[in-house]
């Protein structure tokens, strides 16, 4: 599999090829052909899986409403007057478009082409600036209402409510860190993140009713799904038609643009749903063989603490995540590991978003951090050395973030 995704096919299809010619041979040709012909149409039928679309058109129409903008000059205008203001601005607003994109190269690409520029004008150290934008864009698959969250809950059989909601306090811990490390390293090196002018109030009012809207658009969604009022389905319908009716009455959207919008969301949402497929074939084969619940058995048969295990399984997701993207690596390694959290006796909802977190480090860690090279593109006059020191300060948040949540796992499981 990993061969044939070295050869650049895409993860979805190198799972699916595999997972086939595994259980034709495993098992027999009549079982590979019912598991295509019975499985898939279950799976593509199955109404949990239009969650998927919903949520990805409500977040390009908001995209394509030029709310990433009005997001960067918001921050920019409330913080910007602060020491390091302006890579708290890139914080902020990668959190906010990565919980609606949910890609973390994506998002680093999205606020870098926006921030890098303002960044260099307002005379922000290259290494603190670049490496900013890396960490930040690896905030997005843990906020809700996270694409990569919707799948996994889809693929391990989780509830996407019960995963929203334990993922609240994680996202706000980590932003909060995130914040926390620029404050010190601009408070050691004041010329490394100077502050620039204040605004007026009235600048600052103006600045943030601009993305109100969207903000209470996302807070009614994700509220109306945790207090029942809605399916996960409906409510990404219902962020579908306020983001409309939002765009049309601030006639921010152009037809071109909402073309647009209904393309990428047709490119993307077919993308991830050929990965939950390709992960089913791929998932049928490895049960067949047994292979994760021999892994388990192996594994809780060693003589090791269980948390001693599952440090070894947060590297694994280290090294994966920094190998590739967070969401293929994910997709590859739920069928595999998940049994081993559950035989250790881990709660489901805990391990899945352990492994979002672990991953997302992975994309600003060496060798292969993603976001480190999607910045190096942005920002091709900055070694790519100095990116990676940059997004090594924000290793140290997402390191206290693992040990708080792994030593306190009630943070993420209390609001059950």
């Amino acid at each position: 599999m990993f061969v044939l995704m070295f050869l650049r096919m895409p993860i979805s299809f190198s799972m699916f090829i595999v997972g086939f010619l595994g259980l034709l041979v495993v098992a027999s040709p009549n079982a590979a052909y019912a598991v295509i012909s019975g499985d898939l149409w279950s799976q593509f039928s199955s109404f949990s899986l239009s969650v998927i679309p919903m949520y990805v058109l409500m977040g390009e129409i908001v995209y394509r409403s030029g709310i990433t903008g009005k997001l960067f000059q918001a921050a920019y205008k409330w913080v910007g007057h602060y020491r390091g203001g302006m890579i708290w601005t890139v914080i902020l607003a990668s959190a906010g478009f990565g919980s609606i994109c949910g890609s973390n190269s994506a998002t680093s690409a999205t606020i870098g082409s926006m921030a890098l520029p303002e960044l260099k004008k307002y005379r922000y150290d290259d290494e603190l600036s670049t490496g900013s934008v890396a960490g930040g864009g690896s905030l997005g698959i843990i906020i809700p209402p996270s694409t990569v969250l919707l799948v996994i809950a889809i693929q391990a059989q989780l509830s996407i409510k019960d995963l929203f909601a334990a993922s609240i306090i994680p996202s706000i811990l980590l932003v909060v860190l995130f914040l926390l490390i620029v404050w010190y390293i601009c408070q050691r090196n004041p010329n490394i993140g100077p502050a620039s002018e204040n605004v007026a109030l009235v600048e600052k009012l103006k600045a943030i009713s601009g993305v109100l809207p969207t903000l209470l658009l996302l807070v009614f969604v994700i509220g109306g799904l945790f207090l029942g009022w809605f399916t996960p389905t409906e409510s990404g319908a219902v962020g579908v038609i306020g983001a409309l009716v939002y765009a049309l009455a601030t006639r921010s959207l152009s037809w071109a643009n909402f073309k647009l919008a209904v393309s990428d969301s047709l490119r993307s949402s077919a993308m991830v749903i050929m990965l939950v497929v390709g992960a089913l074939i791929f998932g049928r084969f490895l049960t067949i063989t047994r292979l994760p619940y021999e892994v388990a058995d192996w594994v809780t048969s060693l003589p090791l603490e269980p948390v001693w295990i599952m440090a070894g399984i947060f590297i694994v997701f280290a090294i994966g995540g920094a190998i590739m993207d967070a969401f293929g690596f994910l997709i590859i390694s739920i069928p595999i590991f998940f049994p081993t959290a559950l035989q250790l006796g881990y709660d489901p909802v805990w391990f899945a978003l352990m492994m979002c977190i672990i991953t997302s480090l992975g994309a600003i860690t060496p060798p292969v951090g993603i976001n480190v090279f999607v910045v190096k593109g942005l920002a091709p006059d900055v070694p790519i050395t100095k990116i990676f020191r940059g997004s090594m300060y924000y290793v140290y948040a997402y390191l206290i973030c693992i040990i708080l949540l792994t030593a306190f796992p009630a943070l993420m499981t209390f609001i059950l």
